[in-house]
């Protein structure tokens, strides 16, 4: 259902059903089993203002997965913000400034602001690696999961890291956000969507829209590493269940920030994110929320730099 056809509220409600189906039919619908976390603090290190522990936790029956948990000092309960890292072998000590880009450095960065931060391995990398393969190899993913899509399993490991945060002493529960930038970009607009306790979102570089791209094949790849391979057909055909605009509506009334580079490499169409905004932001301003939705444009090419990270600091303080 196009976005342009919703006229208020009533229509939203069912636009938002048609929507989600859409997207699910691609992406594969989430577990139902919930397992328990059992998380384990296997080191802490302290640092002036915060301590950095590594720690794990069952994001499936099966399946742990290694993270950098920030604590800033004080007793008082804090914000939290979920880092989605980028697509960089390094998982996550990337954003834990462990090892990486000093401006992808956002649980460091953000810790030492006073957020409590969780920087988690995505499948594919850091740890994650499978055996025997290249970082951001999935052919070891679908054979464990044929019907699943690696797109659908990082927005469920996603929505067990925000069950992270929840847990953690100290954390204010209603004062959770998310930041990403490419991989992590599109991860975190994933994840404001889907999860209602998600209640900020920045997202940079993560996407142009499947219609404006040149190469919309990006996204369901026939090798290495394939996001949502339904989506095949859809490209073949260029008639889409769903785009980013969808998604982009679908975390309305949560304020995001959707960082755009006029000079990206990567994703050089930046009108289409402009468009995408615009059509989302239709929905935002039926729920009352129009200036919740921004797009902050820069000329750093596909990277986040000290002006981003400004307008990522100044978001997350204005609104979490």
């Amino acid at each position: 259902m196009a976005l342009a056809t919703v006229k208020g509220v009533a229509d939203w409600a069912k636009a938002r059903k048609d929507i989600e189906a859409a997207v699910f039919s691609v992406m594969g619908r989430l577990p139902k089993e919930l397992p328990e976390l059992q998380t384990k603090t296997i080191d802490e290190v302290d640092f002036p203002g915060y301590s950095r522990k590594r720690i794990n936790y069952f994001v499936d029956s099966w399946t742990r997965v290694s993270a950098w948990l920030f604590v800033p000092e004080g007793r008082e309960v804090k914000p939290a913000i979920l880092c989605c890292h980028d697509r960089t072998h390094r998982g996550k000590d990337e954003p834990a400034g462990i090892d990486g880009k000093p401006f992808m450095a956002f649980a460091q960065h953000f810790a030492e602001l006073g957020y409590v931060t969780l920087a988690p391995d995505s499948i594919t990398a850091g740890d994650r690696v499978s055996s025997g393969l290249e970082p951001f190899d999935t052919r070891q993913f679908y054979k464990d999961y044929p019907k699943y899509s690696a797109m659908g399993k990082m927005l469920w490991d996603h929505t067990r890291a925000v069950d992270v945060l929840n847990e953690t002493r100290g954390v204010d529960a209603a004062r959770i956000g998310v930041i990403g930038h490419d991989m992590g970009g599109y991860n975190a607009l994933m994840l404001a969507s889907f999860d209602e306790r998600v209640q900020v979102c920045v997202a940079s570089g993560a996407f142009t829209c499947f219609q404006d791209d040149t190469d919309p094949g990006r996204w369901a790849r026939d090798k290495g590493f394939v996001l949502l391979p339904k989506l095949q057909p859809a490209i073949e055909s260029k008639t889409y269940p769903f785009d980013w605009c969808d998604v982009l509506a679908l975390a309305a009334p949560s304020p995001v920030l959707l960082v755009t580079a006029l000079n990206d490499e990567v994703l050089p169409n930046t009108r289409s994110c402009e468009r995408a905004a615009r059509e989302a932001r239709r929905v935002y301003k039926f729920l009352g929320a129009e200036s919740m939705l921004q797009n902050f444009t820069h000329k750093g090419g596909h990277t986040m730099t000290r002006e981003t990270l400004d307008a990522a600091d100044e978001w997350f303080e204005r609104w979490l």
